[in-house]
Protein backbone atom coordinates (compact mmCIF):
# COMPACT_ATOMS: atom_id res chain seq x y z
CA UNK A 1 0.00 0.00 0.00
CA UNK A 2 1.32 3.46 -0.69
CA UNK A 3 1.29 6.31 1.38
CA UNK A 4 -1.66 8.12 -1.16
CA UNK A 5 -3.88 5.06 -1.32
CA UNK A 6 -4.78 5.04 2.58
CA UNK A 7 -4.79 8.87 3.39
CA UNK A 8 -8.09 9.35 1.95
CA UNK A 9 -10.59 7.06 3.36
CA UNK A 10 -13.92 9.03 4.50
CA UNK A 11 -13.65 8.83 8.06
CA UNK A 12 -10.56 7.50 8.80
CA UNK A 13 -8.74 10.18 6.67
CA UNK A 14 -5.99 11.47 9.30
CA UNK A 15 -7.13 15.17 8.16
CA UNK A 16 -10.72 14.31 9.13
CA UNK A 17 -9.60 12.74 12.60
CA UNK A 18 -7.80 16.17 13.26
CA UNK A 19 -10.63 18.06 12.85
CA UNK A 20 -12.46 15.79 14.93
CA UNK A 21 -10.34 15.53 18.01
CA UNK A 22 -10.42 19.31 17.65
CA UNK A 23 -14.17 19.32 17.73
CA UNK A 24 -14.03 16.95 20.83
CA UNK A 25 -11.66 19.27 22.76
CA UNK A 26 -14.05 22.65 21.56
CA UNK A 27 -17.36 20.77 23.13
CA UNK A 28 -15.32 19.16 25.68
CA UNK A 29 -16.46 15.66 24.46
CA UNK A 30 -14.78 12.65 25.99
CA UNK A 31 -15.28 10.10 23.49
CA UNK A 32 -16.35 9.84 20.13
CA UNK A 33 -17.25 6.32 17.93
CA UNK A 34 -16.94 6.32 14.28
CA UNK A 35 -18.39 3.44 11.89
CA UNK A 36 -18.04 3.12 8.16
CA UNK A 37 -18.59 0.07 6.59
CA UNK A 38 -17.15 -2.75 8.86
CA UNK A 39 -14.18 -0.08 9.71
CA UNK A 40 -14.52 1.26 13.42
CA UNK A 41 -12.44 4.11 15.49
CA UNK A 42 -12.78 4.94 18.69
CA UNK A 43 -11.98 8.63 19.93
CA UNK A 44 -11.22 8.74 23.95
CA UNK A 45 -9.79 11.95 25.16
CA UNK A 46 -8.17 11.90 28.65
CA UNK A 47 -8.46 8.06 28.47
CA UNK A 48 -5.14 6.34 28.34
CA UNK A 49 -5.68 3.21 25.94
CA UNK A 50 -4.64 0.94 28.32
CA UNK A 51 -7.43 1.75 30.56
CA UNK A 52 -9.21 -0.12 28.71
CA UNK A 53 -8.26 -3.93 30.34
CA UNK A 54 -10.47 -7.05 29.43
CA UNK A 55 -9.46 -8.77 32.20
CA UNK A 56 -9.40 -6.70 35.62
CA UNK A 57 -6.16 -8.23 37.41
CA UNK A 58 -8.02 -8.42 41.29
CA UNK A 59 -11.60 -7.51 42.79
CA UNK A 60 -11.49 -4.13 43.90
CA UNK A 61 -15.37 -4.22 45.84
CA UNK A 62 -14.41 -5.15 49.19
CA UNK A 63 -15.59 -1.85 51.21
CA UNK A 64 -18.20 -0.13 49.18
CA UNK A 65 -18.76 3.57 51.05
CA UNK A 66 -22.59 3.85 51.80
CA UNK A 67 -23.61 2.27 48.78
CA UNK A 68 -26.11 -0.94 48.00
CA UNK A 69 -26.47 -2.46 51.10
CA UNK A 70 -27.48 -5.37 48.86
CA UNK A 71 -24.67 -5.17 46.48
CA UNK A 72 -22.52 -6.22 49.62
CA UNK A 73 -23.79 -9.48 50.78
CA UNK A 74 -24.23 -10.21 47.15
CA UNK A 75 -20.45 -9.64 46.44
CA UNK A 76 -19.40 -11.48 49.59
CA UNK A 77 -21.08 -14.64 48.63
CA UNK A 78 -20.71 -14.79 45.02
CA UNK A 79 -18.06 -16.63 43.56
CA UNK A 80 -15.21 -14.06 41.86
CA UNK A 81 -12.79 -16.21 40.28
CA UNK A 82 -13.07 -15.96 36.47
CA UNK A 83 -14.89 -13.02 36.15
CA UNK A 84 -14.43 -9.80 34.98
CA UNK A 85 -15.28 -6.37 35.25
CA UNK A 86 -16.63 -3.51 32.79
CA UNK A 87 -15.14 -0.18 34.60
CA UNK A 88 -15.92 3.17 34.19
CA UNK A 89 -13.81 4.73 31.44
CA UNK A 90 -14.07 8.24 33.34
CA UNK A 91 -15.84 9.97 35.61
CA UNK A 92 -18.69 11.04 35.57
CA UNK A 93 -22.57 10.28 36.77
CA UNK A 94 -23.46 6.32 36.27
CA UNK A 95 -27.31 5.74 34.85
CA UNK A 96 -28.33 2.22 34.39
CA UNK A 97 -31.16 3.23 32.27
CA UNK A 98 -32.00 5.33 29.27
CA UNK A 99 -34.69 7.54 31.06
CA UNK A 100 -36.29 7.40 34.96
CA UNK A 101 -39.37 5.35 33.01
CA UNK A 102 -36.98 2.73 31.25
CA UNK A 103 -35.88 -0.79 32.08
CA UNK A 104 -32.10 -0.65 32.83
CA UNK A 105 -30.06 -1.26 29.77
CA UNK A 106 -28.46 -4.50 31.21
CA UNK A 107 -29.46 -6.40 34.54
CA UNK A 108 -28.21 -9.84 36.26
CA UNK A 109 -28.61 -12.36 34.06
CA UNK A 110 -28.39 -10.54 31.10
CA UNK A 111 -26.13 -11.78 28.05
CA UNK A 112 -23.73 -9.09 26.66
CA UNK A 113 -21.64 -8.76 23.48
CA UNK A 114 -19.35 -6.10 23.40
CA UNK A 115 -20.97 -3.81 21.47
CA UNK A 116 -24.30 -4.05 24.21
CA UNK A 117 -24.60 -0.73 25.76
CA UNK A 118 -24.53 -1.54 29.06
CA UNK A 119 -24.82 1.79 30.82
CA UNK A 120 -24.76 5.74 30.34
CA UNK A 121 -21.89 7.52 32.05
CA UNK A 122 -22.78 11.82 31.97
CA UNK A 123 -19.59 13.91 31.89
CA UNK A 124 -19.95 17.59 31.70
CA UNK A 125 -23.67 17.64 30.69
CA UNK A 126 -22.40 14.84 27.75
CA UNK A 127 -24.14 11.31 28.05
CA UNK A 128 -21.73 8.80 26.96
CA UNK A 129 -22.82 5.34 26.30
CA UNK A 130 -21.00 2.38 27.70
CA UNK A 131 -20.14 -1.00 25.81
CA UNK A 132 -19.54 -4.02 27.23
CA UNK A 133 -16.48 -4.24 25.29
CA UNK A 134 -16.53 -8.05 26.19
CA UNK A 135 -18.89 -11.17 25.75
CA UNK A 136 -20.22 -12.70 28.65
CA UNK A 137 -23.54 -12.78 31.52
CA UNK A 138 -24.44 -10.22 33.94
CA UNK A 139 -23.39 -11.76 37.44
CA UNK A 140 -23.60 -8.43 39.33
CA UNK A 141 -24.19 -4.80 38.96
CA UNK A 142 -21.69 -3.09 41.14
CA UNK A 143 -23.00 0.72 40.74
CA UNK A 144 -26.10 2.38 41.81
CA UNK A 145 -28.45 4.50 39.49
CA UNK A 146 -27.27 8.09 39.50
CA UNK A 147 -24.23 7.38 41.23
CA UNK A 148 -20.97 9.67 41.13
CA UNK A 149 -18.34 7.25 39.79
CA UNK A 150 -14.87 7.72 38.69
CA UNK A 151 -12.83 6.27 36.40
CA UNK A 152 -11.63 2.50 37.08
CA UNK A 153 -14.70 2.31 39.12
CA UNK A 154 -16.26 -1.50 38.50
CA UNK A 155 -19.44 -0.95 37.07
CA UNK A 156 -20.34 -4.44 36.18
CA UNK A 157 -18.97 -7.98 36.75
CA UNK A 158 -19.19 -10.59 33.65
CA UNK A 159 -18.65 -14.21 33.39
CA UNK A 160 -17.34 -14.69 30.34
CA UNK A 161 -18.99 -16.97 27.79
CA UNK A 162 -16.21 -17.83 25.56
CA UNK A 163 -15.39 -21.59 26.39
Amino acid sequence: MSKGEKSNTGVFDIDRIRQIVQLMEQHELGEVDLQQGDEKIKLCRGVAPAAVPVAAPAPVAAAPVAAAPAAAPADASADTSGTITINAPMVGTFYSRPNPESEAFVKVGTVVSPDTVCCIVEAMKVFNEIPAECSGKIVEVLAQDQQAVDFGKPLFRVQPLDG
